[in-house]
């Protein structure tokens, strides 16, 4: 049988066609323009996002036996506010996890409402990406819009109600909302008050690899798939990328290199980062995990190589950078500002340390390297809780540099296991599928059955030692320029 696994990004929907071994059949990119109305904003049309996701499966479809379909599922970007109202329609733009115009709704609800209710309620302080500051600027900003609000949704569970005429989302990508409870794995009725809406207006929970319902038979028949196949809650794409690559189960580890960073950490007991640096989500296989983001990982690279360099020659640029961990250029990432540790949405992207004879593979390098030492960060906090993986997996788009992995390998200093498949959150959610379908009794059975480890990158001692000193250097840049960012 196959099953179809919808990866929503925030700059394309992936969808990976793969049967219950493992073995992927076809994979489709569509790509979708972001919208950036004002300095910090970031927007996009949930309709163009359904259109493609659409367009996307008829071309993954093509040539396969369509009656083999069983079932299908979703990753998908986190934190995003899309809202419909009583028709149905779309009433704005989809508000985007990127977004920085929350600054004052965070704040408000860390100093006024307080990090102690909020964490106490859901296991979370306010981060500017997160949804409920959102919906909170659209109350003060946008009164006319909020009081049209029927339904709220995230960005994948829009294209399951698209597909299913379902309104669901799942316990991962819920857990990152701000209204939800958890601990309880439900919705806090007290951060929906705060936030002056009810249940009615919020969707139906389930477990990620829980069915919630079919394809609409219209859908059906314009794809020419049955009515009967299953179709999965699915997971934010994060805990989606972790069972993509077998990061399930407790005290594993996984590295994810794409616009953003994360660092992901499994659990079986509900636990929260007193330092508030880390979130605590549950996870897509029934439990639950600290999680460190960094708003700008790839995409840092992207953005040196295409809008610096002007090249799109990625590897060639990385051919002649062999004096790793001597470098005396650094890097703050922070070109979107900051969420995991410092929750700074006013942080800024710096070069620090050039001379006349820094050179164009020093710069390349750093970009690298500060990406690296933001996700040391991230283990740095997790390390103060008392969890210290040994191994991580790795995915994401800049977990394909052979450069970078090492760089990775050698900063954090784990071995880093690079899984045969690189779909992430494509693959995870398709293996979440084969879960509701009844392929597997559960997520942790399919994921044992289906990832499988292509190569391992060992930490290089002799690295280990120059990038821990260079990295005592890094972390002091943040804490020395943090009151120039704010002012």
């Amino acid at each position: 049988m196959l099953y179809i696994g919808i990866d929503l990004g925030t700059s394309a929907v992936k969808l990976v066609l793969m049967d219950e071994l493992g073995k992927i059949h076809n994979i489709v990119s569509k790509e979708y323009p972001l919208m950036f109305p004002k300095s910090g904003w970031s927007e996009q049309s949930p309709e163009e996002w359904f259109a493609q996701t659409m367009a996307g499966l008829k071309e993954l479809l093509e040539g396969c036996d369509k009656s083999e379909v069983r079932g299908m599922s979703f990753g998908g970007q986190m934190h995003g506010l899309v809202i419909l109202d009583k028709e149905d329609k779309v009433i704005r733009p989809a508000i985007l996890w990127n977004d920085g115009r929350t600054t004052k709704e965070t704040k408000e609800l860390n100093e006024v409402i307080g990090t102690e209710l909020l964490v106490k309620e859901t296991g979370n302080i306010a981060f500017a990406g997160f949804t409920a500051p959102k919906l909170l600027w659209m109350k003060k900003e946008e009164p006319e819009l909020f009081a049209r609000i029927e339904k709220i949704m995230l960005p994948k569970d829009y294209l399951a109600y698209r597909l299913t005429g379902v309104y669901s989302t799942d316990v991962s990508d819920a857990a990152g909302t701000l209204f939800f409870d958890v601990k309880n794995r439900t919705w806090s009725k007290k951060m929906l008050e705060i936030c002056g809406i009810s249940h009615i207006e919020m969707p139906k929970i389930y477990e990620s690899y829980e069915q919630t319902g079919c394809l609409l038979p219209e859908i059906a028949g314009e794809l020419g798939l049955s009515e009967n196949v299953v179709v999965a809650a699915g997971a934010g794409d994060n805990a989606a990328a972790a069972v993509g690559t077998g990061t399930v189960g407790a005290g594993a580890c996984n590295v994810s290199l794409g616009t953003s960073g994360t660092l992901f950490l499994t659990s079986d007991e509900y636990c929260v980062d007193e330092g508030n640096a880390l979130h605590s989500f549950c996870h897509a296989d029934g439990s639950f995990h600290l999680m460190g983001c960094m708003l700008s990982a790839a995409s840092c690279n992207k953005w040196w190589m295409d809008e610096i360099l002007h090249t799109s020659e990625y590897a060639k640029e990385q051919e002649n950078i062999t004096k790793l961990g001597e470098n005396e250029v650094y890097f703050l990432p922070y070109l979107m500002g900051e969420r995991s540790p410092w929750n700074d949405p006013d942080a800024r992207g710096v070069f620090f340390g050039m001379n006349l004879g820094t050179t164009r593979e020093d710069m390349t390098q750093t970009v690298f390297e500060g990406v690296a030492f933001a996700v040391r960060d991230m283990l740095e906090a997790a390390r103060s809780t008392g969890v210290a993986p040994k191994v991580t997996k790795i995915c994401g788009g800049g977990a394909k540099s052979p450069l970078w992995r090492k760089i990775i390998a050698a900063v954090l200093n784990m071995t880093v296991e690079i899984p045969e498949s690189e779909e992430g959150p494509g693959a995870g959610a398709a293996m979440l599928a084969m879960v509701a379908a009844g392929a597997y009794p559960d997520v942790l059975s399919v994921a044992d059955k289906v990832v499988k480890v292509k190569k391992t990158e060992e930490p290089d001692a002799e690295l280990v030692e120059k990038y821990e000193k260079a990295y005592q250097k890094y972390r002091m840049l943040y804490p020395a320029l943090k009151q120039v960012f704010a002012k």
